[in-house]
Order: structure tokens, then sequence, then C-alpha cells
């Protein structure tokens, strides 16, 4: 080793030591003939104090000297700093090392940004100098956590006997969810492997094959448009048990989740978690990830809108919509009028409603707004009632289809939330949603398609409906819920051929189509395959809500943009006429 210590590991005690530190030059300044440079690796910082001679061309950076960002190697002896000058901030702030040889190891032109500076960069700068952006602290501690977070999911699971098995990245297309990334054939012509999107088939063969207790931290991709949480490659933690049900499922991740909180951030989780269907939490917090670290529960007064005269609720109830609202608690006086109407344009963008309609609640428990002339007395009482209302607060409501008051209403309570302040930064909230609708209609293709996908099991007791009525047909599936983002799903699969077969022709995958894209499943269901169930956790966005953060970019060492390209290599690219003819393919301009 070129050095005898890091940079963050010397102390009192190795004062009079003899020492080599190796890093990058964080800065450096001029004090009266002496250069303090402020020395940098991974575990931390040391000052170096280089005297004349040295000092002289320790200033020089235009010949390369000890710029910053520069690799440098000190050699010299620690000593205690002078009295006044201790750095408490610092764990190294004790000491100092006066240089008595340094060596230039690589010296740095002037980077575009600086990682001790105090404002960042954009961040498309920051993904094109990735390897600067990952000198910074906060990027260090985003993958510490990363490491640490899969060493604890690892260490759990081998615990309780599960066998840690590598799936293939090559495999084929199974053209139902996300699109695939299709990877050409050199030696098979006009044939495509797909990247997979989770290990799904493969797991449940190894259930098949008898190995119980499966588990992978598994590489996926998915050719999908992109948002803050979402990226086109992620990391799952993925698992597989046999002969259990959806209950010994969660009861094992619940194990993981109180682990994880103890070991992160030192706090005791109460099992079991609190657990709602999916209709329910629908019903209450129009998602099916619901935030449970504040209240501000969604309520429906549809009933009562159907008796007033305000044509936008009685429209809305005439319909066949809903009128559902939520309650800001103390909130009547500190909303203007333009911030309301900065909301209203909110939901009307992002959500498609046609418009927000509010209250205020006055002293004496009335409600008052602008509208408040097409309710009666008692319509106006009974809507206070509803929403359990206080003098003070502030009533929000929107009026149109189930669809739009469930998504319009969740976003402005997560938005809200978060504005308001009302719940603490470093609270974690941990939540099971159930019971998902096993299908779903899709409008433009005019067919039904799995809400998970095609291999989970129904309800025992909805197994008649898979023909009689889809749409009430509900499914053994689970999503952990962490902080108002799905951290994980999993779902019972099916085991018997008779059912998966007959949940492929309700998603129109005909016998043919099924046996040539799932041939090998079928087979295997033949031959024994016990009662089985996973859940896959998402790794990336564990790591993203456990630091606080809310841009998964943060936590992955080099992310692709919402573009899906990769600044700094500038991936995906051409590739040349050679590479194309070998795998038989060739371009078309679009």
């Amino acid at each position: 080793m070129l050095r005898t210590h890091t940079c963050g590991q010397l102390r009192s005690e190795h004062i009079g030591q003899d020492v080599t530190l190796c890093g990058w030059v964080e800065s450096k300044r001029d004090h009266g003939g002496s250069v303090f440079i402020d020395l940098r690796d991974r575990y931390g910082l040391t000052q170096v104090v280089v005297g004349p001679p040295e000092a002289d061309s320790a200033l020089i950076d235009s010949a390369g000297r000890v710029g910053t960002e520069s690799v440098i190697l000190i050699r010299g002896k620690v000593s205690p700093r002078l009295e006044g000058k201790v750095n408490e901030k610092l764990d190294t702030g004790e000491i100092e090392v006066r240089c008595e040889h340094y060596e230039v190891l690589n010296p740095c032109p002037t980077p575009p940004f600086t990682p001790s500076q105090q404002e960042l960069p954009g961040e498309d700068l920051r993904l094109k100098y990735r390897f600067l952006d990952l000198r910074r602290p906060a990027m260090l501690r985003s993958l510490e956590l990363r490491s640490r977070i899969i060493k604890i999911m690892r260490d759990y699971f081998a615990e309780h006997n599960f066998i840690d098995v590598e799936t293939p990245i090559l495999g084929r297309s199974t053209p139902e969810g996300a699109r695939d990334y299709l990877v050409p054939s050199r030696v098979h012509p006009n044939s495509f492997y797909a990247l997979p999107q989770s290990p799904q088939l493969y797991k449940q063969i190894l259930m098949v094959a008898g190995f119980d207790r499966y588990v992978q931290v598994a590489k996926c991709f998915r050719d999908e448009d992109l948002r803050a949480d979402r990226q086109p490659e992620f990391t799952q933690l993925d698992m597989e048990m046999s002969f259990v049900d959806q209950d010994d499922v969660m009861n094992m991740i619940e194990g993981l989740v109180q682990r994880t909180a103890k070991e992160l951030k030192g706090t005791d989780v109460t099992l079991p978690l609190p657990r709602m269907t999916w209709d329910e939490s629908m019903r209450r917090f129009g998602t099916d990830a619901p935030d449970l670290r504040f209240g501000m529960e969604i309520v429906d007064i549809t009933p009562i809108a159907a008796t007033c005269e305000f044509r936008v609720f009685r429209g809305a109830a005439d319909g066949g919509g809903f009128v559902r609202g939520i309650r800001l608690e103390g909130q009547a006086t500190e909303f203007s009028r333009k911030r309301i109407d900065e909301l209203t344009e909110y939901v009307k963008q992002d959500f498609g409603a046609k418009g927000l309609a509010w209250f205020r609640v006055e002293d004496d428990g009335k409600l008052w707004s602008p509208t408040s002339k097409n309710f009666t007395a008692e319509q106006l009482q009974q809507i206070g009632e509803a929403l359990e209302a206080k003098p003070g607060d502030l009533l929000m409501f929107l009026a149109d289809t189930w669809e739009v008051t469930c998504k319009g209403l969740a976003g402005l309570r997560k938005r809200l939330g978060a504005e308001l302040k009302l719940y603490e930064p470093d609270a974690m909230s941990y939540s099971w949603v159930t019971n998902f609708p096993m299908f779903e209609h899709d409008p433009e293709e005019q067919r039904w398609v799995a809400m998970h996908h095609p291999f989970t099991a129904p309800l025992t007791e909805d197994l008649d409906k898979l023909k009689e009525d889809p749409a009430a047909c509900r499914a053994q599936a689970y999503d952990l819920v962490i902080n108002g983002s799905e951290a994980g799903g999993g779902t019972i699969r099916i085991h018997n051929g008779e059912t998966q077969q007959q949940v492929f022709e309700l998603l129109g995958i005909d016998e043919q189509t099924a046996r040539d894209r799932f041939g090998f499943l079928l087979d295997a269901l033949k031959y024994g395959a016990p009662p089985h169930g996973g859940i896959a956790l998402g790794v990336d966005r564990w790591v993203m809500l456990f630091a606080g953060l809310d841009n998964i970019r943060e936590v992955i060492a080099f992310p692709k943009t919402q573009k899906a390209s990769d600044l700094m290599t500038e991936a995906p690219g051409e590739v040349d006429a050679k590479q194309l003819k070998e795998l038989h393919l060739r371009t078309v301009k679009v």
C-alpha cells in the first residue's frame, strides 16, 4: 500500500508518528509561507501543512503541482494543531500532518465543479461528470447506505435458510406488462433475447424444482417512461417461498423491515404492520400507496351533493360521478385565493380535474365560500360534520369520476402534506395494501390485463369469478408501502396449470400463443408444482426512502436520465455497419 493511514483515521494518539497519506486535494490556503491542504479520501479529511521549500511549488497550479482535485501523496509527521485551531467538526480536527515530502500522483485541470462547493450544479452537468459528483460526501453516504441495506437483506435471508440463486439475464421476451429491452442474437438470425423485467418465471421454476426458499439481488430492465423514482435498469431483492400463503410472505418481509429500521434508524417497528385492502386504500387515500405519516383522509359527500343546488356537485352526483374532499386543519386563513387558484390549476393540469371547490370554516363553525348560497344551512352542516370540520379549517373538494377524484385528491394530499410539513422529515411509515383487483380493463386494446402479472393467483373465494365477473375478481396480491411509495410488490402464484390457462384465455392469450411464450412454465406446473409465492423489493427505492431523498438517481452510482440516456458514457450510441451485419440487422431512418 502506498499509504499507511486513510485521511479519516488519524487522531491525537497518532501524534509523533511518521505517516503516508494519499488522497484528493479538497482545498489549499496560503498562510504566510506555509500552504495548508485539506486532503480528502472516502474515509474523511486531514489537514496537511506544507512548509518551505515545498510550499512554493505546492502553490504553482499551472505547472500541474497541487491543483484542486489533484491526487497527491504526503509523507510527514502527525502533530497537534495550534492552540485555538482545533476543528471540532472533523474527526481528525485535533491533529495535522506536517509535510516532509509530497508527490503529485495525478494532476487535475480546473474541474467544471468541485465536490465541496455549496451550490450544486445542474443535474445534467453532474451526470456528465459523474466521477466528480460521486466524490461528494452526500453521494458517498447514499452508496454506503445502499451497501448496508443490501448486506442487511442478504444476512437476514441467509439466516432464514434462503438459497441465493442467480437467474439468467438473457431470456425470452414475454410481452405482458412493460416493454422489454431486446438483444439480437448473432448465432440465431432474426431471433432476440430479452433482458429480464424480473426473474419471475425462473423463480417459479426453482420452486417446482424443490428449492423451497430462493433469494437474489437481481438487476432488472424495463423500457418504460421514467419518473423521479424509476429507472430503465434497477435492482430488486427478489424472493420466493414454497408451501406458503400471503401471510407467510408478508410476515417474513415484516421481520426484514423491523431489522432494517432498527439498524439504520435505531427505531423499533411494531409488528404486524398496518394492513388495508386495495378498496379501503383507494377510498380513504385515493391511491394504492398511501402515506400514513399524516391524516387528511378523503371523505365522500356524494349523497349530500346529490341534494344540493350547486351545479358542479349536483351534476357530478347525477351523472354517476363522485364528490369527495379533504380537510386542511387550521388553514382557512393561511391559504390566499391566489394559492387556491394555483392548486386548482395543479389538479386540472396534472390530473384532468374540472376544478377545485372549497369552503372556509368560520369561527362560528359555519362553512363559507363564494358557492355557499347554493347550499342550505342543513347541507352545509352535513358537509362539515362529514369532514369533522372545526373553526379555522379549509375544506377542498373535487367533483368528477372516481378515477379523477382519486388521483387528484391523492396528488393534493401528497403535495400539501409536504408543503404544510405535516410529518417529521425523518419519520417512517410502513404498511401493506392487499386484495388488489386481479384485472383491469385496457380501454385502448379493449381487453382485460393483469394488474400485477398473469401468474398471480386469485383469492380462493373469487376463483369462480374468473369466468363470471372478472372485474370483481380479487388477487392474492400485496404491496409493501413506505412513506407513500410502493417499496415492494408480491403475489401468491398460480400453481395449477388449468387455472393458469383460464387466466391466459381471459387476457386474450390463446392456447397456441400461451404454449409459444410460456410452454416451459405450463410444462413445469404439470410436474408437481407446490403452492408458492413471493415478493420483489425495490432496492433503489428502499435506499432512497431510508436516505430521506426524493430522487432515485441520488442513490444509484451511474443512473440514466429521464430520457434513458447516460450522459457520462453517451449511451445509447450508434454502432458500426459491421456489428449490425453480424447481427443480421440494419437501421431505418424514422
